[in-house]
């Protein structure tokens, strides 16, 4: 069994990632590191858990023989601190999305983890998950021919609670749910994007949104003239879709990014159409059980740092447009290989919390 230490007791940890941990055969949750002992202890008594550190004594877990690796959940300033303490301790860490809030934080973590080869890992949840990897088949197939454009739109109404609402947090649509639409067209064309362009709105009447934009609108651009684009909103109906239009047909998911129903994907096109309903599993218990597995095996996992910085080299790229209103090119990237059946696990879910975060 792999022992993990849980960074942050939020929303996220609470409901899909503890609940998870039990699920997944070879791992389990042996620590707990919060800024509040009393709440922890709590959760601590539900799952089994002997030990509750707060976080001024997070160090000396990483220094004890307790944990095997860390699950960081605190808010994104937050990420790189505790990410390269567990890393120079030897400790794997799995990290939250957006994985920092500035690549040169992202590179910090990189390079501890090659230096003590301990792995790192961003958490994305859909990697694992059968839906996503389909997806990605049937076009690298040629079901709908040469894929043009990604579009999606991924929308909710923000509990006023909710600490993605704060600037202090790099808080706001993008970095919580436009990062799914980004790292999906990424795989979608099999390429990184070489230009953005975004468009941003705010209600100055609506309390929650007081230090962020409620929803923005970005245009990808990839290379072979193909062209991404996605709407994310704190302050809308909830919904959650993304099509790809090829020159010879359509493939629609819907759900494309939550993980409370399984997905569902239509493919049209002039030779053929239909629908597939994919049995429905724990994208959180797939991602751990995937984890555990890459340590114990010494298996570099396929959505490492470098995956969480190409996605976040695009979000400082867009929050650039943002600020100048202009487009903003980026710098060539090589594309690497994506999501794919190696990284699948399927674990059913042994229940499912309501609909309030998406992480």
């Amino acid at each position: 069994m792999i022992r993990y230490a849980v960074v942050g007791l939020g929303w996220i940890s609470q409901k899909a990632f503890l609940p998870a941990s039990t699920l997944t055969g070879n791992s389990v949750v042996t620590a707990l590191v919060t800024g509040d002992t009393e709440k922890a202890r709590k959760i601590a008594e539900q799952y089994g858990i002997d030990t509750v550190v707060p976080y001024e004594n997070y160090d000396a877990l990483l220094c004890s023989d307790l944990i095997d690796a860390v699950y960081i959940a605190v808010p994104n300033p937050m990420h790189a601190s505790f990410a390269i303490s567990a890393l120079r301790h030897g400790k794997h860490v799995m990290v939250e999305k957006p994985i920092a809030t500035s690549l040169a934080d992202a590179e910090a973590m990189i390079r501890s983890a090659q230096q003590t080869g301990a792995l790192l890992m961003t958490s994305y949840r859909l990697h694992h998950d059968i839906g996503t990897v389909e997806a990605l088949k049937s076009i690298r197939s040629g079901a709908i021919g040469d894929p043009r454009f990604f579009s999606a739109t991924f929308s909710f109404q923000s509990d006023p609670d909710n600490h993605r609402l704060r600037a202090e947090y790099w808080g706001g649509p993008l970095q919580d749910i436009g990062i799914y639409c980004i790292n999906a067209a990424r795989h979608v064309f099999a390429a990184e994007p070489i230009e953005v362009l975004a468009v941003i709105s705010r209600d100055e009447n609506d309390q929650r949104f007081r230090e962020i934009y409620d929803s923005i609108a970005v245009t990808l651009r990839f290379p072979g003239n193909r062209l991404g684009q996605f709407y994310c909103s704190f302050a809308a109906h909830p919904l959650d879709v993304y099509r790809v239009v090829g020159t010879q047909g359509t493939i629609s998911m819907e759900p494309g990014f939550r993980f409370e129903e399984p997905m569902a994907m239509e493919i049209e096109s002039s030779a053929d159409s239909k629908r597939i309903e994919f049995a429905h599993y724990d994208h959180f218990a797939g991602q751990i059980a995937y984890f555990s597995q890459c340590i114990v095996s010494g298996s570099r996992p396929i959505d490492d740092g470098e995956e969480g910085m190409a996605d976040l080299r695009v979000l400082i790229a867009i929050e650039r447009s943002v600020s100048t209103g202009l487009p903003v090119s980026l710098e060539p990237q090589v594309y690497r290989n994506g999501p794919s059946h190696a990284s699948v696990r399927m674990i059913e879910p042994a229940s499912l919390p309501p609909k309030v975060d998406v992480r």
